[in-house]
């Protein structure tokens, strides 16, 4: 085992792991916004997003929907119906793996873990050092973490500056003790989207998009099979994995069909544009947002914080 150093700033912020981007890089206040799902039947989707996982539709059309933590206002998920969608291969398929939704605390990821239980939900749960996190597979096959992060004092950093996580089996009985009989009623307030972990068909090719280009650091590089980007500090915004054999998500199936990186200002979003334009990848630039793919066709739109607007 590689010696293992604690990592710790005044701040609480995380600076002092990984690779910085060689070139442009990602501010700070990174984070992810919504991820847009493409599903077979609406109202299916519905029932199990709001029944089991708490979100709430806030707008809705004939065949769209976007969903909210509690009183929020600020969508997490954009659900798009397309009949004649079929499931997601069970194999996976080169784009989504599985989108996070981050809770705010670890009392609130416990009464998650109770109401899974009493509605007897499976879910596979693990320890990943800086998160502990529960999976789920909605009805078209799609997957889903919930997860509750660990403080980053907590987090821990290798000799190589390379960040420490794992997956071993969640202690259940220790995260029941934190649930301080709190009732689960749905997502909770500051609920929010944490990362997209996505199936990709070489890894270093997501570096040289995800890390050299868009302007991720890479934080995470020896885990099998995988990398683990992320900016400002955090474990990640952004995992790629090897896992699948699958071909690209046809748009005859249930996928991600895009998903949001919020910037803080427009002018980020343009230094990301240029970033990605020199790299060689396409590229539509218009005011406040960007729009490019992967080279595996996972689309993705980078924009400023801007007012809230719906499907």
């Amino acid at each position: 085992m590689r010696e293992q150093i604690l990592s710790e700033t005044t701040d609480g912020s995380r600076k002092d792991f990984g690779i910085p981007a060689p070139g442009y890089r990602l501010p700070q206040d990174t984070a992810v916004g919504v991820v847009r799902l493409q599903v077979s039947e609406l109202d299916r989707s519905l029932d199990y997003y709001g029944h089991v996982l708490g979100l709430r539709p806030r707008v809705r059309t004939a065949d769209t929907a976007a969903l909210v933590p509690g009183d929020d206002t600020r969508p997490l998920v954009e659900l798009h119906a397309k009949p004649g969608t079929r499931p997601a291969p069970r194999g996976g398929a080169l784009g989504l793996f599985h989108f996070a939704i981050l809770l705010p605390d670890r009392p609130s990821l416990a009464s998650f873990v109770a109401h899974l239980r009493d509605l007897r939900v499976y879910a596979g749960m693990s320890d990943h050092a800086v998160s502990e996190a529960v999976y789920l597979t909605d009805p078209d096959g799609l997957g889903i973490e919930v997860y509750a992060d660990r403080p980053r004092s907590a987090w821990q950093v290798e000799k190589d500056r390379q960040l420490v996580m794992t997956t071993i089996p969640l202690d259940v009985r220790s995260l029941a003790k934190a649930a301080a009989e709190r009732e689960w009623t749905g997502m909770p307030r500051g609920t929010v989207m944490g990362h997209v972990h996505l199936h990709v068909g070489d890894l270093r090719a997501a570096e040289r998009f995800y890390h050299s280009a868009l302007g991720f650091d890479k934080v995470v590089w020896s885990y099998p099979g995988a990398l683990f980007f992320s900016a400002g500090g955090y474990h990640h915004h952004v995992a790629t994995n090897t896992w699948s054999s699958g071909a690209p998500a046809t748009e005859h199936h249930a996928r991600l069909l895009s998903w949001d990186l919020v910037l803080p200002r427009e002018q980020d979003v343009a230094d990301a544009a240029r970033s990605l334009d020199g790299a060689g990848y396409a590229v539509r630039h218009e005011p406040g947002v960007l729009t490019t793919a992967d080279p595996w066709g996972t689309r993705l739109h980078v924009r400023a914080v801007t007012p809230i607007s719906f499907l």
